[in-house]
């Protein structure tokens, strides 16, 4: 029996992924499509839930790379658990509390500087202490 096979642009349809996108997953060696007698990219039915695969590890914030290192371990319902997937995604989770750290030590810092401009005095005139010459209308030319 032969398997079934879908191109790019049903491919697409199907995953709600543009032609264009699944074109660099096969680039980056996500998809591996066969190709037809008249050149065409054919992709095994399979490649659904490959794609679908490969948006949701994308969404968790691993690059390519490393969704290329672990697709070989996945199944049906999630991933072999073995050593090298294990890496990878601990690996990818710390990535994560480290950008999650880092976002929250800069918001601390947005948050003073808000802080500090709410508990400054309020001044009516924002342009108060400019010098005459800084308060030219927008697009003035000249002295």
């Amino acid at each position: 029996m032969r398997e079934v096979t879908v191109l790019i642009g049903e491919l697409s349809r199907a995953t709600g992924v543009p032609a264009r996108l699944l074109r660099y997953y096969e680039e980056q060696g996500l998809l591996l499509p066969q190709r037809d007698s008249n050149g065409y990219r054919s992709y095994p039915d399979a490649a659904v839930s490959r794609v679908a695969r490969i948006r949701e590890l994308l969404d968790a914030g691993l690059p390519t790379r490393d969704i290329r290192a672990l697709l070989p371990c996945a199944t049906e319902s999630g991933f072999q658990h073995c050593d090298h997937s294990r890496k990878v995604v601990g690996e990818g989770l710390d990535r994560l509390d480290d950008q999650i750290s880092d976002l929250l030590r800069r918001r601390e810092l947005l948050a003073r500087q808000r802080d500090a401009v709410l508990s400054a005095p309020f001044d009516r005139d924002p342009d108060a202490g400019r010098s005459p010459r800084n308060n030219r209308p927008a697009g003035a030319v000249g002295n």
